[in-house]
């Protein structure tokens, strides 16, 4: 569960309308400040240029080819991404606080090159947080015993009859508890991220 749906990108293509405009925005807005944050931008800046990213993907999506390839849409933020911070550090003709022109340069390449270690904490980042807000989104319509059984079996990988042991539940309610909630994300799933 890594990667934006083809289902709603496809929705964001055909039939545009807030809500989707506001599922993706919602989505990626956290993550592109934090990438951006890491090159020394000011916050006013890294939020002009997730202004500017996002701005990209609402002109250059009608064109975007999902091939239906795992990570289609993620590689092509990251690539829209690093452009956008080009452009801004050729137009600024300034160095970073942190680090110099050269090393910014060397960040980018490295983040553009899809075999880079950059590169791939980018798609690691990008699955956790992805994932994270997935589960921000079903916590809340689920119950707490719900929730505390799927969490425990499933993001801590604790055993079944431990935990029914100590939640006071029984071993097939633990096992309900975790079809439902992960149901429930398959189902919200859909429409964020590729199986």
């Amino acid at each position: 569960m890594s990667d934006t749906s083809a289902s709603l990108l496809q929705r964001l293509r055909e039939q545009p309308d807030g809500d989707a405009w506001r599922r993706l925005v919602h989505l990626y807005t956290p993550l592109l400040q934090g990438w951006l944050g890491r090159y020394g931008l000011q916050p006013a800046d890294a939020d002009d240029l997730t202004q500017e990213v996002l701005a990209v993907v609402v002109r250059e999506l009608p064109q975007f080819e999902h091939n239906h390839r795992a990570g289609a849409f993620r590689r092509w933020l990251r690539t829209i991404l690093v452009n956008r911070l080009r452009g801004f550090w050729r137009a600024r003709q300034t160095r970073p606080a942190a680090t110099g022109d050269s090393d910014v340069a060397q960040m980018l390449n490295q983040l553009e090159d899809p075999d880079s270690g950059l590169s791939q904490l980018w798609d690691q980042e990008h699955d956790r947080h992805v994932m994270a807000r997935l589960l921000e989104q079903v916590e809340p319509e689920v119950t707490p015993a719900t929730w505390q059984a799927f969490r425990r079996v499933v993001l801590e990988g604790r055993d079944e009859e431990v935990v029914a042991a100590e939640l006071g539940l029984s071993v097939n309610a633990v096992f309900i508890a975790k079809s439902r909630v992960l149901a429930r994300l398959r189902r919200e799933a859909r429409e964020l991220i590729d199986p």
